[in-house]
């Protein structure tokens, strides 16, 4: 079901473009897109963060920072997106925009949060190459250098996006998160709106339907989604499953609009899809590092988000974390009965030691799992 939750959160994510350039056929105006679209996802998501009981004693300066996250950096990117979407095909743009990942790897290294390895140069040479190929084929038809410019700042003001989400993340629950993000998004276009002598709403009636369809499916469906896959196989497998997401843009733009890539295209395409793969693999301390925060990150809107412990499943992720850094690792095909009870017990206690005392809810499951 994780597996399930997040290839269809993708296909939502990558359903975007199209709802979109559907809406620019209905008449509706691109700030009015984004200031409904964040309204409605606003609401839904506050509602939906307020039943869950993510929005309790959250710490005002981590709601003020997110406030800021979605009125400056979230705004920023979703404003280049859907401008460049005006002027370039859909399934073009969601490959430029996917260069995000290998430019989130670059800013982390920048940052000297994580280090560079022989792994990340090849996922960036790999990136480098594939982007080369998808522009270049593109030029050769007549590539739109402003709506380029826009898809290449859209993924630069998303690579800034995670990177400030990386630090807020840990104090705040991932639903809040994106609930508050929207929220500023949402003060953001309202102001836009109010000096364009506000939101002109006389598009044609198929436009309300398909501005919903962005702001439902292709923001809350695929945000709740993918905070559901994530709780259940991890940030990293949940992030490589993520990248359905532009293979979905790239499909439904040939389906439905009939936009064609070429083979080299194709190809570049690939490459960045793969080397977006590459990067995912982490060391055991940088996966139990993610696995036990909350940030927002990944695809146009929220993606590859890490989950907090969550009951078993997040015992699991400390436990098999642990394990791999007390170099605990074994076959468990091979092993005897005898032999697992052991090293669950080993599991348990290091996965203590690691949580703390004050975790009672990983306590109870290290006693479970000693039983």
């Amino acid at each position: 079901m994780g597996a399930l939750f997040c290839l269809l959160s993708a296909a939502c994510f990558g359903a975007m473009a199209i709802f979109g350039k559907y809406a620019y056929d209905a008449r509706v105006d691109v700030a009015d897109l984004l200031l409904l679209r964040f309204v409605i996802a606003a609401v839904l998501l506050l509602v939906v963060a307020r039943a869950t009981g993510a929005l309790r004693n959250l710490p005002r300066r981590s709601i003020a920072g997110a406030l800021a996250m979605g009125g400056i950096g979230y705004a920023t990117q979703s404003g280049l997106f859907f401008g460049a979407l005006q002027r370039m095909d859909a399934s073009l743009l969601a490959l430029i925009l996917y260069a995000y990942p290998t430019l989130v790897m670059l800013g982390a290294i920048a940052l000297g949060r994580e280090r560079a390895s022989v792994r990340r140069v090849v996922a960036l040479v790999i990136a480098s190459v594939g982007t080369v190929l998808v522009l270049g084929a593109a030029a050769a038809g007549g590539l739109d250098a402003l709506g380029t410019a826009m898809g290449f700042g859209a993924a630069i003001a998303y690579t800034v996006y995670i990177l400030v989400g990386d630090r807020l993340g840990p104090a705040i629950p991932p639903l809040a998160l994106a609930a508050l993000v929207c929220t500023g998004a949402v003060g953001t276009f309202g102001v836009v709106s109010l000096v364009r002598g506000g939101p002109e709403l006389g598009f044609d009636a198929a436009g309300w339907g398909w501005v919903s369809a962005i702001a439902v499916v292709s923001t809350v469906a695929a945000i709740v989604l993918f905070f559901a896959g994530v709780a259940r196989v991890g940030p990293s497998t949940a992030s490589i499953l993520s990248t359905l997401e532009p293979v979905v843009t790239v499909a439904l733009a040939a389906a439905v609009f009939h936009e064609s890539l070429g083979a080299v295209q194709l190809a570049g395409g690939a490459l960045v899809l793969t080397a977006a793969v590459v990067i995912q693999p982490m060391s055991p301390g940088l996966v139990r590092r993610w696995r036990g925060r909350s940030v927002v990150g990944g695809g146009e809107e929220f993606g590859d988000a890490a989950a907090g412990r969550l009951g078993a499943q997040g015992f699991a992720a400390g436990v098999e974390a642990a394990a791999d850094d007390a170099g605990v690792v074994a076959e468990q095909q091979e092993a005897s009965a005898e032999q697992g009870e052991r090293r669950l017990a080993v599991f348990a206690e290091v996965s203590l030691e690691a949580a703390g005392e004050g975790d009672e809810a990983v306590v109870a499951d290290a006693d479970r799992c000693r039983q």
